[in-house]
């Protein structure tokens, strides 16, 4: 196993590839291999993007009630959960929100709405909202607004969008287990939407719902078939309610592990840790940059408090790592 993965670290600076295959077999790293996969993605990752770290920060700015029926979601209205349920926020609570994040010292700011898509008096609260945001603060917003269409993803552009977020969630062989009220296509067709407009696209998944280390690798394909500009990596925090309430899949090696081979097949793509670090990883949350992430979620995320800024900012300092810092 270390001579493979020396092999395939060599390749990949060298400008070649992994293979489907050769990803399924790292899957297999146990004991000391585990630190030649780690050194292998740190590698890729310096040599490729570099040491900086990239924040981000977001907003539920729309909870609850969404017709969608995925298995881990506690917004979604097939499920009885103590989440919070209430219409769109105001455009100033998205603006402050906003500023609030780029004090952090976050370089992107997400503005998230449950529900299967957005549009009308909704969309353009929050068309508002983003020309706001891109003329009072430094900070650059995205979107995640559900499936969309190209003229929709225009318009985001047009107010000043800088990235929208649309999650894969899993491996399309896997996708009829977590979700039903929607066709996989449809997601995979809002990507390619989105990037026709010219908008980047930020899109990944959950780990942990029960998949196997080859969907695992078969999402990170197919995101990388797509050409995603940032891959958001959850582990799943399991919602008392759902239909994952008593899932205990994944462990902080595969949190890891799985980290690490997304890096590998990636290696030019930012790998931004996000919800489920603090449950699944707990006291290897530092890990996550030498197994190949540049980048992380600060504060809190949609339904689940996250780690305080504050401890965070102190890790980053720790580990020598440079925050990426906002800028238009």
């Amino acid at each position: 196993m270390e001579k493979l993965i020396s092999e395939i670290a060599e390749r990949i600076i060298a400008g070649g590839s992994i293979t489907e295959e050769e990803a399924i077999r790292l899957s297999d790293a146990q004991g000391s291999e585990l630190f030649d996969l780690f050194r292998a993605a740190t590698r890729v990752k310096e040599h490729f993007v570099g040491n900086e770290v990239h924040l981000c920060s977001i907003i539920n700015a729309k909870s609850g009630r969404c017709a969608e029926n995925c298995a881990f979601c506690a917004q979604s209205a097939h499920h009885t959960t103590d989440a919070p349920v209430y219409p769109l926020v105001q455009e100033d609570q998205m603006v402050e929100c906003a500023k609030t994040a780029e004090t952090n010292g976050s370089a992107c700011f997400g503005i998230i709405t449950s529900g299967t898509t957005v549009k009308g008096q909704e969309l353009e609260q929050i068309l508002a909202a983003l020309r706001r945001i891109r003329k009072e603060t430094s900070i650059l917003p995205s979107c995640s607004l559900g499936i969309i269409d190209e003229e929709t993803a225009r318009k985001l552009k047009e107010a000043g969008m800088d990235t929208y977020h649309h999650n894969l969630e899993t491996a399309e062989s896997f996708f009829p287990n977590i979700c039903t009220t929607h066709a996989y296509q449809e997601d995979v067709d809002t990507v390619r939407a989105v990037k026709k407009a010219g908008v980047k696209v930020c899109s990944g998944g959950i780990f942990g719902m029960g998949e196997s280390a080859a969907q695992r690798v078969e999402m990170a394909f197919t995101l990388k078939e797509l050409d995603v500009d940032s891959v958001p990596m959850n582990f799943l925090n399991p919602i008392e309610g759902t239909r994952l309430e008593g899932a205990r899949n994944i462990t902080a090696h595969e949190c890891l592990k799985t980290i690490a081979i997304y890096r590998l097949i990636m290696p030019e793509k930012r790998i931004t840790i996000c919800g489920g670090r603090e449950k699944n990883l707990r006291d290897l949350q530092s890990w996550i940059f030498f197994a190949g992430a540049n980048g992380t979620m600060i504060g809190n995320y949609l339904t689940t408090a996250g780690r305080n800024v504050d401890t965070d900012l102190t890790m980053f300092s720790d580990l020598g790592l440079t925050t990426v810092m906002c800028a238009h």
